[in-house]
């Protein structure tokens, strides 16, 4: 049976960055995962250029039970500690800035720097990550925790769970960490897709089936959040940043408001074209705000057709309340196939905020998604897998 200090069952972001700074300290590391090739979220993410941090990352930014769990963690390996990394590797990098949103960081060439970055990391210090190593039991015993891997068993004196939530199975996601919680009596705020887009019943679908590929900027509103940002439609629903950002916030049943024209006030507007241009049709005269098949859906909705001579100023207000005060009723979401992160996870009240460790089986940690934190769109869950995975690496 082979012995070792800190076994790290997961090899994501969280989980290479633990069993690096465990090393550091002179532990013997070993960093097993059960699918074929390392880091697959961190190559997929941010479209192939991997949105690495984001400078806001703020625990305002986080949603979890415990609205305070992230805070020290953030702190203590903040944006600016991987930014440092990231540069000491010569990796060039770049602020997506516009309108809507700031402070996310991508790669300016591709996100498998990153990876590399971290396994030239793990390789320097004699870390080989055991790919294809599933692990089918755990054990607790007075000196730490055994581990079957097939036929092999493997002691360690610290145990790390870095496997990360259910999102996008394809790439090998699992429960496998929410399962290893509740065998040692930790409980689990309900899983729950988050940051995906939202699906709705067979006739709206059919209504917004004119507008799919259209792109268009939103302010979401649900459950007193809101978001400013572009909303794609879909043959399946909606999608787009303003979407993926509400929907960790909606819960079935919920209604969403959309303001389909922010920072437009569209009633004025369409007075003053119904006087400069009164034989003009009213859809396109609404395509000068918005997209023009928007614009006539929109105007369907509203049951207005013909000239803008022959609409009173009732009839518009109609119109631009539902343009900027759109309800709507989401059936459901794409689920975990397309959700970029896990909600929900191993409850924080249950964990050392320091250091990450259980405080119903010491020696046993949790850090990155797993864990009930999940972070905003744009970088945020990728800051707190660096910051949760180096705070356990320091005492492991």
């Amino acid at each position: 049976m082979k012995k070792i200090d800190v076994a790290v069952i997961g090899a994501g972001a969280a989980g290479m960055m633990c069993a690096l700074e465990a090393r550091k300290r002179g532990r013997s590391v070993i960093l097993l995962d059960h699918a074929e090739k390392i880091g697959e979220k961190i190559r997929i993410s941010g479209g192939g250029r991997c949105n690495f941090t984001n400078i806001e990352a703020k625990a305002d930014r986080f949603l979890s039970h415990n609205k305070h769990f992230c805070k020290s963690a953030l702190s203590r390996f903040s944006p600016d500690d991987f930014i440092e990394m990231i540069e000491r590797h010569k990796i060039e990098w770049f602020e997506k800035k516009d309108e809507n949103a700031s402070g996310a960081l991508f790669c300016q060439k591709s996100a498998v720097q990153i990876i590399d970055m971290l396994l030239d990391e793990l390789y320097a210090l004699d870390i080989h990550p055991q790919m294809e190593s599933a692990v089918s039991d755990i054990r607790k015993t007075d000196e730490g925790y055994v581990l079957s891997i097939g036929p092999d068993e493997i002691t360690c004196r610290s145990l790390v769970i870095a496997t990360g939530g259910k999102s996008i199975p394809k790439i090998g996601a699992t429960g496998f960490g929410f399962k290893v919680a509740e065998q040692f009596g930790l409980n689990i705020i309900e899983p729950r897709p988050a940051l995906v887009p939202l699906t709705f019943d067979e006739s709206f679908k059919a209504d917004l089936k004119p507008m799919s590929g259209s792109s268009i900027n939103v302010i979401a509103s649900c459950n007193g959040q809101s978001f400013k940002d572009a909303m794609l439609f879909t043959h399946r629903g909606l999608s787009g940043p303003a979407i993926l950002q509400i929907s960790s916030f909606w819960r079935e049943g919920d209604e969403l408001t959309l303001n389909c024209a922010p920072g437009k006030i569209l009633l004025p507007l369409l007075k003053e074209a119904r006087q400069r241009h009164p034989k003009a049709a009213i859809h396109n005269v609404l395509s000068g705000q918005l997209p023009k098949k928007i614009a006539v859906y929109f105007c369907d909705k509203a049951g207005l057709t013909g000239n803008m001579a022959d609409l009173s100023d009732k009839r518009l207000a109609a119109l631009t309340n539902l343009i900027h005060n759109w309800r709507i009723k989401p059936t459901g979401s794409e689920g975990y196939r397309t959700a970029e992160v896990t909600l929900g996870g191993v409850n924080t009240n249950e964990l050392s905020s320091k250091t990450m460790e259980s405080t119903k089986a010491p020696g046993l940690y949790f850090i990155g998604e797993v864990v009930d934190v999940t972070g905003w769109l744009g970088g945020y869950n990728f800051q707190w897998a660096w910051s949760s995975g180096w705070c356990a690496g320091q005492v492991v």
